[in-house]
């Protein structure tokens, strides 16, 4: 018996991985976190118990776990994205290894690839940024001493903004000193749902434009001068006189 820990992704049904569906459709217990996980996500199981976590607390989720490990039984416990990044699964996982219950964690597109997809960008571009800050805003949970966005933004690079959207007047504070009033933001809000959405400005004037969009949860926020840039020089990679295993 083995916990699947899934990462569903975004929210397109067709961006899970092919050893996602696999779990999904075999394991007899299925565990998801129906309020980011599409119904569709489940489509072709046969769950002998399906779950919906988000009406439950964490007790009683590894009170099904331990029932199911009792009988022998595999679950798919379905996250959104990836759940690694802000999948509350380190919790689960403790319990998990307390009982000595396998379990395994299946990886998932993240909503930082879904939206930077969905805007046509590359977030690592040379001369630009080469490093992608993938945070929170510190709301009912403080952020560790360094990682306030204020010192993150020290750093000018691509960044990644979770559970953000309603404090962003606050964020852009932050923001404005490092990256300057005419830096690229970008409020996408369901990404890759049917009824995704988005908005493309600058610091100026983004929270103007979420405004009028009506915005107020299931929204990342991506930052940086990736999103608004022509200018920078080509990869190595392909650069014709460049040697490499592949290409002498």
């Amino acid at each position: 018996m083995t916990v699947y820990f899934i990462g569903a992704g975004p929210g397109d049904p067709e961006l899970i991985t092919v050893k996602g569906q696999r779990l999904i459709r075999s394991c007899p217990v299925i565990i998801y976190a129906g309020s980011l996980v599409p119904a569709a996500v489940l489509e072709g199981h046969q769950a002998d118990t399906v779950v919906n976590s988000a009406e439950l607390h964490l007790e009683q989720i590894i009170d099904l776990i331990r029932t199911a490990h009792a009988q022998g039984q595999d679950v798919a416990r379905v996250h959104s994205g990836d759940p690694s990044l802000y999948g509350a699964i380190g919790e689960q996982i403790r319990y998990l290894r307390e009982l000595n219950i396998p379990f395994e964690i299946i990886p998932g597109v993240t909503a930082t690839a879904a939206c930077a997809a969905l805007l046509g960008a590359e977030l690592t571009l040379p001369d630009i940024s080469q490093s992608v800050i993938l945070t929170r805003y510190a709301d009912k949970t403080a952020m560790p001493a360094g990682e306030e966005l204020a010192s993150l933004a020290q750093h000018g690079a691509t960044m990644a903004i979770h559970l953000g959207v309603n404090h962003l007047e606050k964020i852009l504070v932050e923001l404005l000193p490092h990256y300057g009033a005419d830096c690229p933001i970008a409020v996408i809000h369901r990404a890759t749902w049917p009824d995704q959405d988005w908005v493309v400005g600058t610091l100026a004037d983004i929270a103007a434009k979420v405004e009028a969009k009506g915005f107020r949860r299931t929204a990342l926020i991506l930052v940086g001068r990736v999103l608004g840039s022509e200018v920078f020089s080509e990869s190595s990679l392909y650069r014709a006189g460049h040697a490499h295993l592949y290409r002498p």
